[in-house]
């Protein structure tokens, strides 16, 4: 079991390599499969037993609740008690797989989604792992909501559905049938019922207002209405009618809690002075800056003064001792201060700090006698007429390696 180890030493702040991410993926992955696998066999035995200790029914009578719920006229007694009428060998098994292993996803969800959330929270900030827990836990909230209450209106609306048969037919449905039905209503419901959460995120993130919900409620509505009709099993009225009822009141919670959200975050805005700003446009820059301490200096101020270099009047501060200063004529007198552009003793009196620090920077990078910088030697260049003897093609630059 080697593999499950971490691989190196955590750094301190949590980053990983690629290996190091796929190594931890794996071990991720196994305890998750792990626990499924175990939720898995936990459930199977649930769906034939049950503990009478607790006052828990097995899973298997559990699920059939629902359509014993229906009274015998439609449907048709099969034997003693309430059953299903099986027409292949393999659909009992098959029925008690699937319920297993829906049962088992549930029973284990700590365990994969602790790995899940392990896996994924040391790429978050801590801001982020609030929203993410209060998102996932009310997600969790609201579809075992809608689960339950599909659980709970499965018979109501068994009962129209079989009823319209009158006399003329009675009704065994196989398993097939049945706990396709069941878990279609089941999931309906239970995703169904995240929609004012995603609407709030959308609303937090700043895709839409709660102003803007407000005025499409009533297309909204009749859109929730529309889609409870079309995505119901059956299309009965008792369960579309439910569900879109549902669908309508969370909707109209999630526009209540973005217009508080809006309220909140305008109220920020407008102490910030922000509240006129659209999404495309800067917010200004602060108005003044930050106080500097008494032991602190500006970055321009603390690099003119930690310099220990000041350039003589007669040397400029970009000169250096090249083989081709030495190797090119004699330069022509320096102009005076007046007419020189830049004065390497006294900078112009309109210059900023900044500039200032510039300057002696980059003289302090081009001279290798200052700041202790180490001088790089510079190739030399032979001229037409400055080197006796030079060849033919002269007249071009030529890269001398006995110079460096």
């Amino acid at each position: 079991m080697t593999f499950l180890r971490r691989k190196g030493t955590p750094s301190e702040d949590g980053s990983m390599s690629l290996m190091e991410h796929l190594y931890e993926l794996r071990r991720r992955l196994f305890f998750a499969v792990l626990g499924l696998f175990l939720g898995v066999v936990v459930g199977f035995t649930w769906y034939y037993n049950g503990v009478p200790a607790l006052h828990i029914r097995s899973l298997g009578e559990l699920l059939l609740r629902p359509y014993c719920d229906v009274p015998a006229p439609p449907r048709q007694e099969l034997g003693a008690g309430c059953r299903l009428f099986a027409t292949s060998p393999f659909s009992p098994l098959q029925i008690a797989l699937k319920s297993a292993i829906m049962s088992g996803a549930v029973i284990s969800s700590p365990v994969w989604l602790y790995q899940l959330w392990g896996f994924v929270t040391p790429a978050l900030f801590s801001k982020e792992r609030k929203y993410a827990v209060t998102f996932v836990g009310s997600a969790a909230i609201l579809m075992a909501t809608g689960a339950v209450l599909a659980y709970l209106i499965i018979p109501k609306g068994l009962r129209v559905l079989l009823g319209f048969g009158g006399d003329v037919t009675v009704s065994a449905l196989t398993p097939e049938s049945y706990f396709g039905f069941l878990i279609s209503v089941l999931l309906i419901f239970g995703i169904s019922f995240l929609l004012p959460l995603l609407l709030i995120m959308l609303n937090f993130i700043g895709v839409v207002s709660g102003k803007k919900l407000a005025q499409a409620r009533r297309y909204s509505m009749f859109a929730l209405v529309v889609f409870a009709g079309l995505t119901v099993p059956g299309n009965d009225p008792i369960t579309m009618l439910v569900l879109a009822v549902a669908l309508c009141l969370l909707y109209e919670i999630a526009v209540q809690v973005s217009k508080i959200h809006d309220r909140r975050t305008g109220r920020v805005q407008l102490a910030e002075g922000l509240q006129n700003l659209s999404d495309d446009e800067a917010s200004a820059l602060p108005s003044a800056p930050a106080a500097i301490g008494a032991d602190e200096q500006p970055i321009a101020v603390s690099a003119l003064e930690s310099s220990d270099w000041t350039p003589a009047a007669s040397e400029s501060p970009f000169a250096s001792e090249s083989p081709l200063a030495s190797a090119a004529p004699a330069a022509s007198p320096a102009p005076s201060a007046s007419a020189s552009p830049i004065s390497p003793t006294s900078p112009p009196a309109s210059a900023s700090p900044v500039t200032v620090a510039r300057s002696v920077a980059g003289a302090a990078r081009f001279d290798g006698r200052s700041s202790g910088a180490t001088a790089v030697p510079r190739p030399t260049y032979e001229r037409d007429g400055a080197v006796p003897g030079a060849p033919s093609d002269a007249g071009r630059p030529r890269f001398d390696p006995d110079a460096t």
